[in-house]
């Protein structure tokens, strides 16, 4: 058995990014898959299939909807789901097979089964048949990201009671959706079904929702989101689910406690979040520590407490993003290399995929206001952009932090239409520093949705054109 530079155990976005990069530069290296397919829960029961459902169904509400103000007919539209969950699966297999061909490519050698580290430098791996191997390398990467949080008393079968995944897979649409979470999965999913035909109710334990976005987001998206008929129930919790009828019967109650009543629901998804996924990797026989929430514990270049092993993205501190993976990924791979590997954790995007969309990046008003932090904000509604309204998507707006005294930008918000793809040009402008001035004064293509942040730019210094 030859000797490694690298062995990643994970082909999620962090891990298979890491030894694409650790090959590129040079490093003998392999990767370790337990599952039957490369690419991890986000590309095989997480970000791609989730997108291929929003878009489909953010289409068949548009031709249903939005199509005859445009007077475009084409009479009331049809969802044959499992044509859509057939479109859904080929996007997975497309790109889980770009990533095996990519591992070709690169002559990184992969390993079927599970992997544990059983010593500094060696990694054994189990196969389904019970057969092992082990493997020997240098340096090892601990790529194995993250399950669903699961609530206490309530057993997920991927039918009935669901997590992310089940939800990715439903047979037929279920006439009433119950949501434990008010988060970014929830809020997908939720949208997802809600638009092809199921009465979406979502319960959330705290008392907003999409904790962690900017509030003043999160508070407009709520009420776009009740207009478009999903039922919120707010401070909050699933005590219980009783699954001996034909529907559930959801026992929830008052956060704060006191009477709790029954909700029926055809399907609950449970969408509380995600933990660290490192079951059965030997952690603590080889000195591996973590923190007191299940993450591997690393300093500033991803080195855990044992020599040579490493660690990167769901499993360690810091959002639970696929791209913060794939730039943790390439970081670990250039530090191996003798480079000069590096994140700015400042400047990572973070997007949800509903309709409108939500994008942000840096810090939010909240996060500025706790840190002492002075600054101005520049803010433009989407009502004003002429593209948004031809488009009849004029919901939401462009907020811009910058600091007061600099003008540096500091934290971009975006609700509207395609924030995901407009969030793009607020991170390079951050990553260089730009000021609120430096966008402003940067011709925008008109008409684009791209407009209202440069108007937003503008307001910052109380000078916008258009409103």
């Amino acid at each position: 058995m030859p000797i490694y530079d690298l062995i990643v155990i994970g082909t999620g976005p962090g891990g298979y990014v890491c030894a694409i990069r650790a090959a590129q530069l040079g490093l003998k290296t392999a990767v370790v898959e337990k599952d039957a397919t490369f690419g991890g829960t986000c590309l095989n029961v997480g970000c791609i299939p989730s997108k291929a459902m929003l878009h489909a169904s953010e289409l068949y509400e548009e031709a249903g909807h939005s199509f005859v103000q445009m007077g475009i007919n084409v009479g009331k539209p049809s969802v044959d789901l499992a044509a859509l969950l057939k479109y859904k699966d080929q996007n997975v297999d497309s790109n889980v097979k770009g990533v095996a061909f990519l591992f070709k490519k690169n002559k990184i050698e992969a390993f079927r089964g599970t992997g544990r580290i059983v010593a500094p430098g060696k990694v054994e791996v189990k196969a389904d048949d019970g057969k092992t191997q082990t493997l020997e390398a240098k340096n090892v990467v601990i790529a194995t990201g993250s399950d669903v949080a699961r609530l206490n008393g309530i057993t997920i079968d991927e039918k009935r009671i669901v997590s992310s995944t089940g939800a990715l897979s439903l047979p037929e649409v279920p006439k009433k959706l119950l949501v434990v979470g008010a988060g970014i999965i929830g809020m997908e999913l939720g949208s997802v079904w809600r638009r092809l035909g199921a009465d979406v109710t979502v319960v959330e334990f705290l008392d907003h929702i999409l904790p962690g976005i900017d509030s003043e987001v999160a508070r407009q998206f709520h009420r776009i989101q009740q207009k478009q008929g999903i039922a919120f129930r707010l401070s909050s919790k699933v005590a219980a689910v009783d699954t001996a009828g034909k529907t559930l019967k959801v026992k929830v109650e008052p956060a704060a406690g006191s009477a709790a009543d029954i909700v029926e629901a055809d399907v609950v998804l449970v969408a509380i979040g995600r933990v660290p996924y490192t079951e059965g990797l030997g952690l603590e026989a080889v000195g591996v520590a973590k923190d007191n929430r299940g993450r591997v514990t690393v300093d500033a270049h991803y080195r855990t407490s044992a020599a040579g092993i490493y660690a990167i993205g769901d499993v360690i501190a810091g959002p639970m993003l696929a791209h913060k993976a794939e730039d943790e990924g390439v970081a670990v791979a250039e530090i191996l290399a003798g480079q000069a590997g590096h994140v700015n954790y400042d400047v990572i995007p973070n997007v949800v995929y509903t309709f409108p969309e939500i994008a942000s990046v840096g810090k939010s008003e909240e996060e500025l206001k706790a840190a002492g932090v002075t600054y101005n904000t520049g803010k433009f509604p989407f009502t004003a952009n002429a593209r948004a309204r031809a488009n009849l998507a004029t919901e939401g707006f462009v907020k811009i932090l910058a600091d007061a005294k600099t003008d540096r930008v500091l934290g971009v918000h975006i609700l509207g239409p395609d924030a995901e793809t407009m969030i793009a040009e607020a991170a390079i402008a951050m990553e260089f520093g730009a000021s609120s001035e430096d966008i402003a004064r940067t011709c925008h293509a008109h008409p684009t949705l791209s407009e209202a942040m440069k108007e937003a730019a503008l307001a910052v210094a109380k000078r916008a054109i258009n409103m």
